[in-house]
């Protein structure tokens, strides 16, 4: 069983998965999103306090802190206990393109040059780390979620704003990877 648990599973289990968790939302009335757990953390902690946003009952969403803690749980549990050893296995041309970006095949879950010591404690390291987190944190507030709430939840509910957000994750993504990728490294 273990073994079974350690190799990659096919698309559809998970598609099942979230399919299923989906309809249970729905069901009971409630909506996913991954970043509102940053606004339901400061609010659980007393932000309300200074900030008229942190205003409002945590304790309705404790189900999504819940599922945070799971999440960053079952990563652990994954990566140290599940784990098949094997580096993240991606095409050969994936691996062609990283190289003219002077990125090596990753011999872990991420390449070395984008996320290890020496990357992460470099200038140009850590501004790429920062921009970048600086412009998810508000393009997902600013987009009033994240990509995983917008294309799970808010496309399962069928809303429109939802599906001009996930087609600008979409363009974002692809202008990244085409033009600026390209020129950072």
């Amino acid at each position: 069983m273990l073994e079974l648990i350690r190799e990659p599973w096919t698309w559809w289990v998970s598609g099942t998965v979230i399919a299923t968790i989906m309809f249970s939302l729905l069901y009971f009335g409630q909506s996913f999103g991954f970043s509102s757990n940053l606004r339901t953390i400061c609010a659980a902690a007393g932000g309300g306090k200074f900030v008229k946003f942190f205003e409002f009952n945590w304790k309705s969403q404790l189900w999504n802190l819940v599922f945070l803690i799971g999440a960053v749980m079952g990563g652990y549990i994954a990566q140290h206990y599940l784990s098949n050893g094997n580096p993240v296995q991606i095409s050969e041309s994936t691996i062609q393109d990283l190289s003219l970006l002077g990125i090596s095949a990753p011999i872990s879950s991420q390449p070395e040059e984008l996320f290890g010591l020496e990357a992460i404690t470099s200038i140009k390291g850590f501004l790429i780390l920062a921009i970048g987190g600086l412009m998810v944190g508000f393009g997902s507030r600013y987009a009033g979620g994240c990509t995983f709430g917008h294309a799970i939840s808010g496309l399962s509910d069928l809303q429109i704003p939802s599906l001009i957000a996930v087609i600008g994750f979409f363009l974002g993504g692809l202008l990244m990877t085409y033009l600026f990728l390209p020129f950072i490294f």
